[in-house]
């Protein structure tokens, strides 16, 4: 059996390495930023599926234009009215143009986060307390408004940023507890006092329908014996209005007179 030659043996191993260096596979959310010699080709962006590569002369940086949550990590944050608080946020973002994020900064990722950190303590700290526990969202569409404009250059589109949490120093917690506790005592007061309000209105207007109508006070005042002549079984003395007796006085004094 003739031997193969080991010329030809270097040679397939030569084309080989050439073709894998050359071929590439490209998933639907990545992209390959090509550069020729050092530079960036026209329509340097390529992908996705198969692309073909010059050997040695043509170099690829792959890029994923998947959504990447970013995890800012806990800031010390003073206040506005002078409180200090720990924060932290989510930035959700996506690269949007891949020849920029790799040519117009050196690591996107790293870029976005400093920037995040920084608007972070930048726009917290130019708002009150009760701002950043009342009016969230307000604050989450103005980080990212500011984070956004910051890395548009770079190709990058920040879809939305969240503040996580806000922790309190614990007298500060004390304070707002108190504060609370306050505030729903106050509110009971005044509901207390509105049902009181109401209540002597009632019987307000019940005291005049009853000067109006003495046939009305009549009838109550029964309803109330026949209530508690149910309710009890002992004996009650009961006293009887002489406006009551009036009327069988009247019809009896010719009786008397004679």
């Amino acid at each position: 059996m003739q031997e193969v030659p080991i010329a030809l043996i270097v040679i397939l191993v030569f084309i080989v390495i050439i073709l894998a260096n050359s071929i590439r596979i490209l998933r639907e959310y990545e992209r390959g930023v090509v550069f020729r010699l050092g530079r960036l080709i026209n329509g340097g962006v390529k992908g996705p599926g198969l692309i073909i590569l010059i050997p040695v002369i043509d170099k690829m940086v792959k890029v994923s234009l998947r959504t990447v949550v970013l995890d800012v990590p806990t800031q010390d944050v003073i206040t506005q009215d002078n409180v200090s608080i720990k924060v932290n946020a989510v930035v959700y973002f996506r690269v949007i143009q891949a020849e920029k994020a790799i040519v117009e900064v050196e690591n996107f990722l790293f870029a976005t986060s400093q920037i995040s950190q920084t608007t972070l303590r930048s726009v917290l700290g130019q708002s009150e307390l009760d701002d950043l526990l009342s009016q969230r969202e307000k604050i989450n569409h103005k980080l990212q408004q500011i984070i956004d404009t910051n890395t548009e250059p770079w190709g990058i589109k920040v879809s939305n940023v969240e503040v996580k949490q806000i922790d309190l120093p614990q007298e500060m917690q004390r304070a707002m507890a108190k504060q609370a506790e306050a505030e729903r005592e106050r509110r009971s007061k005044v509901i207390a006092a509105e049902g009181e309000f109401q209540a002597s209105q009632r019987l307000a207007d019940a005291a005049r329908v009853l000067a109006s109508e003495p046939s009305a006070l009549t009838l109550r005042y029964l309803q109330t014996l026949r209530e508690i002549a149910t309710e009890n079984n002992s004996t009650t003395i009961f006293p009887v209005p002489v406006d009551l007796l009036k009327p069988f006085l009247e019809n009896h004094k010719p009786v008397l007179e004679k």
